[in-house]
This record gives C-alpha cells, structure tokens and sequence, in this order.
C-alpha cells in the first residue's frame, strides 16, 4: 500500500479534527475580545501550563501581549456560527459578544471575561511569548480551571451531555455526537 503525497503547506490539516477553543482577552480598559484558535495544546502539569499558537497580527495577539491575561473556553457544538464568525472577523472592527449574542461572564482571576455559553474555562497569565515561524507561541500559566455542572464524569467530558466543537479545517466544524470507548488493553 502507499500513501498519497499531498503538499507540505497544508499539513495542518492532517492533525485535525482538533478542539475549536474560544480564547478571550480583553484591553487596559476592559474592552473585551474573542478568537477562535484551535492551535493550543497542554504544555506542563506542574505548573499547569498551556500553549497556543496565534498571529502577532492579530487583535487577540496585541491585547494578551499587553495585558498579560486570557481565558481559554471550551465551546460546544451549538455554538459553531458564533465561534465560525470570532475566527473570521477582526475585534478591531466589531463587538464580537454584541454580534454574536454570546455573553460574557465574571472571571475569577483575570480581567478578561469567560463566555457563560461555554462548557469549561482555564483562565490564565502569560508565562512567556516565544516567536514560532509565522506565528506566536503563548504560554500561559492555568491560574483557575472549571467547568458546568453535570458536564463531567470522572474528570472527563460526559459526551453523552456534552458535545465539543471539533474543528475539521479551513471554516468546518464538527464534534463527537456518540459517547466514548476506552479501547481493550492489548494483551
């Protein structure tokens, strides 16, 4: 058997579906924004650390670096037009919680607010910014992390309750619509 060749650009693609996670920051003056990334991944246990790739770019990017500060929400399926259209429109030019009718929430620990239509929040401060090709590379230190009621199970998503969006590449989206299976040990 071989495999098809593709291009290198568009290797992305090959690691996804990937979770479509809604990141919220805010300015000095509490002006808040929100980014759809679904580059970011778990950095350390101890501490808690995660990373996300961003464009220095963008919106988001600027008001992290300056304020220091983000939130990290867990969006869920039905949720899937709003965090389409927070990936494709600029906070420079529209209010993306007006637009959308998301609502933001208090945070616990950080200035930035949490969307209340989210499953779970890691609320989080920068650690360092390291350059990464085309990109950013954000650490941020988890300083508080919860989750809805009822949404978990053993510390883990009940996928009978809860439907994470799942990003597919490019503007499509999907998630896990069946519960999951812990695959036998191999023997």
């Amino acid at each position: 058997m071989s495999n098809e060749r593709i291009p290198v650009s568009p290797f992305r693609y090959l690691l996804c579906p990937s979770n479509a996670l809604l990141v919220t920051c805010c300015d000095a003056e509490g002006r808040s924004n929100i980014i759809t990334i679904t580059w970011l991944i778990p950095v350390s246990i101890r501490p808690p650390l995660v990373g996300m790739s961003i464009g220095p770019t963008r919106h988001s990017y600027r008001l992290i670096q300056a304020t220091g500060e983000f939130v990290i929400n867990t969006a869920p399926y039905q949720i899937s037009q709003q965090a389409l259209f927070c990936g494709l429109r600029s906070g420079r030019d529209v209010d993306k919680f007006a637009l959308t009718g998301l609502t933001p929430g208090e945070a616990l620990r950080v200035h930035p607010p949490i969307i209340e239509e989210c499953t779970a929040h890691l609320e989080c401060r920068v650690l360092r910014d390291i350059e990464a090709g085309d990109h950013r590379f954000v650490i941020g230190e988890v300083l508080a992390a919860y989750a809805r009621p009822g949404s978990l199970a053993d510390g883990l998503y009940d996928l009978s309750r809860i439907h994470p969006l799942l990003h597919l590449g490019r503007n499509r989206f999907t998630s896990t619509l069946s519960e999951s299976v812990e695959p036998p040990l191999p023997t």
